[in-house]
C-alpha cells in the first residue's frame, strides 16, 4: 500500500499538466493536520484526562489542553477554565496519521458515502468532522462509554479551492461523486 508521501509525488505528474506547474516546489503540499476536540465541561477533570489520554493513543503524540477565552454566564464557563484539546502533527507523525485516517478509521465509520467537498476553504484547508473516536484502531471496544468527536484540519499549500480539492483527490481521500 502506497503512503501519503509517495501518492504525493505523483500527484504531482497530474497537478503538473492541469495547473501547469513547471517545479515540484510550486505544487501543493500537506504542512500540518491539527486535530481539535472539546470536553464540553471545564468542571470534570475526569473527562479531560480521559480525552488527553485517548487523543494521545490516536495521534501518537499528547495534546495541549485549551482554555476558555471568555466568561459565559450561563453555561457556568469561567476564562481559563480547561474545555478542550488540541494536537498539530507535522512530518512523520502527520503521515501515519494521515495513512491511518484514510486507509483505515474512515472507511470503518457506520453508513459512510464519501467525505463533503463542502469543507475545503478559500485557502485550499480541508476541514472534517468525526462523530466517533471509535473508528481509530487504537481504541480498545471496553472503554466505549465515553464517546467524543473531534475535527481534523489538514493545512495545505494550496492556492484556490479546486487545486487543494484535486490534489486531496490524488493522495486518496474518498469525497463524495
Amino acid at each position: 500500500m502506497e503512503s501519503v508521501k509517495e501518492k504525493q509525488k505523483k500527484a504531482f505528474v497530474e497537478l503538473k499538466e492541469k495547473f501547469g506547474y513547471k517545479n515540484s516546489m510550486a505544487a501543493p503540499k500537506i504542512t500540518k493536520v491539527v486535530i481539535n476536540s472539546s470536553t464540553g465541561s471545564a468542571k470534570d477533570r475526569k473527562r479531560n484526562d480521559l480525552l488527553v489520554d485517548r487523543m494521545a493513543k490516536i495521534t501518537g503524540q499528547r495534546p495541549a489542553l485549551t482554555s476558555a477565552k471568555k466568561s459565559i454566564a450561563t453555561f457556568k464557563l469561567r476564562e481559563g477554565d480547561k474545555i478542550g484539546v488540541a494536537v498539530t502533527l507535522r512530518g512523520g507523525k502527520m503521515l501515519g496519521f494521515l495513512d491511518k485516517l484514510i486507509n483505515v478509521a474512515i472507511p470503518r465509520t457506520r453508513d459512510f458515502r464519501g467525505l463533503e467537498k463542502k469543507g475545503i476553504d478559500e485557502m485550499g484547508n480541508y476541514t472534517m468532522g468525526i462523530k466517533e473516536h471509535s473508528i481509530f484502531p487504537e481504541t480498545s471496544e471496553e472503554d466505549l462509554r465515553d464517546i467524543f468527536g473531534m475535527s481534523v484540519t489538514v493545512v495545505t499549500t494550496a492556492k484556490s479551492r479546486d487545486e487543494a480539492q484535486t490534489f486531496l483527490e490524488l493522495i486518496g481521500f474518498p469525497f463524495k461523486k
